[in-house]
């Protein structure tokens, strides 16, 4: 793809996925209105042009509305799921400053973060077997190397408990 447009970098996907902001799953909405000109929404123009692509890319099941020029000061609403709104007032700080602040009030923590990676990966370990809804695989028979199901192929005689009882049975006789 080639780095055409106004500051590309904004566009790979290096720098999108340092985008440190992932939302709880209660934010469904967030709104951001800003002024295009004046120094008052000098912040919020910069968190708009930096931080948006990196929110959306981390956080894609949250829509993200952009309001210029509508409104005398920057702020951003957040609109949660029980019908809850959140309003961050973003007049006259810096674009770092409100990144901070979403991430305290509505981000993730990281130990949250830590735990859903650790109940993602149990969910991926190749050990774990059940449903295919929860787990990668229903059965060790269809791990490579193991027995087959004896539903699909019938177990050779010398393993079946029946054989086994039989033959110890004909060696006490």
């Amino acid at each position: 793809m080639p780095m055409k447009g106004r500051f590309p970098i904004r566009r790979t996907l290096e720098y999108l996925q340092k985008g440190d902001i992932i939302f709880k799953n209660r934010v469904k909405i967030m709104t951001v209105n800003y002024n295009t000109s004046g120094e008052l929404s000098d912040g919020a123009r910069k968190f708009v042009f930096f931080s948006i692509p990196q929110i959306q890319y981390q956080n894609p099941w949250v829509q993200i509305m952009m309001f210029k020029n509508m409104t005398p000061s920057p702020f951003l609403r957040f609109y949660l799921d029980d019908g809850e709104q959140v309003l961050v007032d973003v007049e006259g700080k810096d674009y770092k400053q409100i990144s901070h602040h979403i991430k305290k009030i509505l981000g993730k923590t990281e130990t949250m973060l830590q735990e859903e990676a650790q109940a993602k990966m149990q969910a991926s370990n190749p050990a774990n077997f059940g449903p295919k809804k929860y787990c990668l695989r229903e059965c060790i028979c269809e791990v490579e190397g193991q027995v087959p199901c004896p539903s699909i192929v019938p177990l050779p005689k010398e393993m079946t408990g029946k054989y086994k009882a039989k033959m110890k049975a004909a060696a006490q006789e």
